[in-house]
């Protein structure tokens, strides 16, 4: 039987969806807390470690639209079940590699899984809650993966530096597992297929009158991620160089922002449902005030730490905002579709986002990175402006068919 919708607010169900988020955005991250460790063992370099990060984000990026659709009727529960356990399973084979192309297939294996996961995680919590309870539900989910900055790679990597990195692999496997567990226990099953009314004609899904809406937002969120990680993915130099800081503290100022992250997600849980755009135009604005200080008073430790402490609070809110945008704007028909595309367009980001940064620090210097970011700051809003305009009804609830 499914869930039914009531305006009690289903906070143990979402808390167990943002448990597997965690482990899933714990697992795809942790080789950047071992990549020495990794390149020693594999006898790789440190680059060939990193880039299992990019494999991982490009599987998703091709893989999770097609395996949506495939699955498209498929029971909810039971497949979160199935990609838990080929999540358990990828990080079993990469505990057990002794060479590094082993370990790119087991990262490939997490790679489909992650993908389809989110696809499914994000419309799960949507049909848990009424619209209304929409971005704080959206919020609590994300968590995990807030928390999976703050705790789960930091903790991995500890681990794997006091017991060995394919410990770190074989731990995470069982903290998947006891997710999953707790998904087949206590997860309510829902009702993902939408069901015609009397008096309705469906149309086919490449019709439905949602689509541009939903691409605006996936186009939105590539923008925006794509700034954020062309400075992420490099802000260790940043911090040692132009940050005026010792090797020593880059840990500390990243558990600053991931910390401060929370805040943000807090905020966007509180004020989203309400102000949804306003929510989200005045985060993205104070994400780009912040890399527009950063640039200009790098150099200045306390400022440094004040502004990564902004930038995360500004920043934590806007994945959940994002992820509103694009359920809100889908009718339930296209959700899971809807919700794949996201993902995809995330890690479109990350592996570009990696790129364009790369590209910019041997041509520029690390130190023109939040001026870049800044840049695509404001494209993010004028052009999250002009879709609000095109579509200013995107939180009421999209019609799906046409009447008879």
């Amino acid at each position: 039987m499914s869930a039914v919708k009531t305006d009690a607010f289903p906070l143990f169900p979402l808390l167990i969806l943002s448990g597997a988020i965690f482990v899933s955005v714990s697992s795809e991250f942790l080789p950047t807390g071992l990549l020495p460790d990794m390149a020693s063992d594999l006898r790789a370099s440190e680059s060939q470690i990193g880039l299992l990060v990019t494999i991982f984000a490009f599987t998703v990026a091709i893989t999770t639209v097609p395996l949506a659709r495939i699955t498209q009727r498929f029971s909810r529960k039971w497949l979160m079940v199935t990609l838990l356990l080929a999540f358990a399973v990828a990080n079993v084979l990469a505990g057990l590699s002794q060479t590094y192309e082993f370990l790119v297939f087991a990262r490939v294996l997490g790679g489909l899984a992650h993908g389809l996961f989110w696809a499914v995680a994000g419309p799960y919590a949507s049909r848990l809650v009424t619209r209304q309870q929409l971005v704080r539900a959206l919020s609590v989910t994300n968590a995990g993966g807030t928390a999976a900055f703050i705790l789960g790679v930091p903790l991995g990597t500890a681990l794997g530096h006091a017991l060995g990195w394919q410990v770190a692999f074989f731990i995470m496997a069982g903290v998947v597992l006891v997710f999953t567990a707790l998904v087949v226990l206590f997860l309510p099953p829902v009702e993902h297929l939408h069901t015609l009314t009397t008096g309705e004609i469906g149309l086919p899904a490449r019709k439905d009158r949602t689509i541009p809406a939903v691409v605006a937002a996936c186009i939105l969120c590539i923008i925006i991620m794509l700034g954020q990680n062309s400075f992420n993915t490099y802000v260790a130099p940043w911090i040692i160089g132009p940050g005026g800081f010792e090797s020593g503290s880059v840990g500390a100022l990243l558990f600053v922002s991931g910390a401060a992250g929370a805040i943000g997600l807090l905020l966007s849980g509180v004020f989203g449902d309400r102000y949804p755009r306003a929510t989200f135009s005045i985060m993205l604005a104070a994400v780009g005030g912040a890399m527009v200080l950063l640039a200009l008073f790098s150099g200045t430790p306390w400022v440094v730490v004040v502004l990564f402490a902004l930038w995360g609070i500004a920043f934590g809110g806007i994945p959940s905002l994002l992820h509103a945008r694009v359920l809100g704007a889908a009718s339930p028909r296209i959700r899971d579709v809807a919700s794949a595309g996201l993902t995809t367009s995330f890690n479109i980001a990350i592996g570009g986002g990696a790129l364009l940064g790369g590209i910019l620090l041997d041509g520029f210097g690390v130190a023109v990175l939040p001026f870049a970011f800044a840049a695509l700051v404001v494209l993010a809003l004028v052009v999250g402006t002009i879709d609000d305009l095109r579509h200013p009804h995107r939180h009421v609830r999209a019609d799906t068919t046409v009447a008879r």
